[in-house]
């Protein structure tokens, strides 16, 4: 049995509900990463706020010709100066893991915006399900569908193994 004999079955409005589910799974996926990234956020802003304090601390403190080069312990200004250069790398680090975020919900939210955009297309534009699939199985080969669902298999994914298991 073939990939086209184990869906001439499936009808087009099989296929865009479940375009519509992928889109729905999809924003899913950006609420819990929008919400991760609400929490990295506030966590930059108290960074942010901490460094800023204790530069303030440092730039009124002792520094200058008046500082010992000696001084040791608790208020070393170098061991001042190396915490705040390690905050800092903290900080930067934070920024970074944010930004990426911040392109995976783009991308997340752009394939959701273009499974509805394909749903819409199938059900005004395709009047059989064979068509219809090998419309979704281009699309989700085009958009590298299946990276985006870890936890769910891809109308793509069932294409291949059925493709590539061996015939009866």
């Amino acid at each position: 049995m073939t990939m086209t004999d184990d869906y001439d079955a499936i009808s087009v409005e099989e296929l865009v509900e479940y375009c519509r589910t992928q889109a729905g799974l999809l924003s899913g996926h950006v609420e819990t990463i929008g919400a991760k990234m609400d929490e990295l956020l506030d966590e930059i802003d108290e960074d942010i706020t901490e460094i800023r304090t204790r530069l303030a601390e440092h730039s009124s403190g002792t520094e200058g010709p008046t500082a010992s080069s000696t001084t040791t312990g608790p208020n070393d200004p170098q061991s001042d100066l190396t915490e705040l250069e390690e905050l800092e790398a903290e900080l930067e680090e934070k920024q970074t893991v944010a930004e990426a975020k911040r392109v995976r919900i783009a991308a997340f939210q752009d394939l959701s915006v273009a499974y509805i955009e394909m749903a819409e297309e199938l059900e005004a534009t395709i009047s059989d399900g064979q068509t219809a699939l090998d419309r979704l199985l281009h699309f989700e080969r085009d958009h590298d569908a299946p990276a985006y669902f870890d936890d769910r298999q891809t109308v793509l994914e069932a294409a291949t193994e059925s493709d590539e298991s061996p015939s009866e």
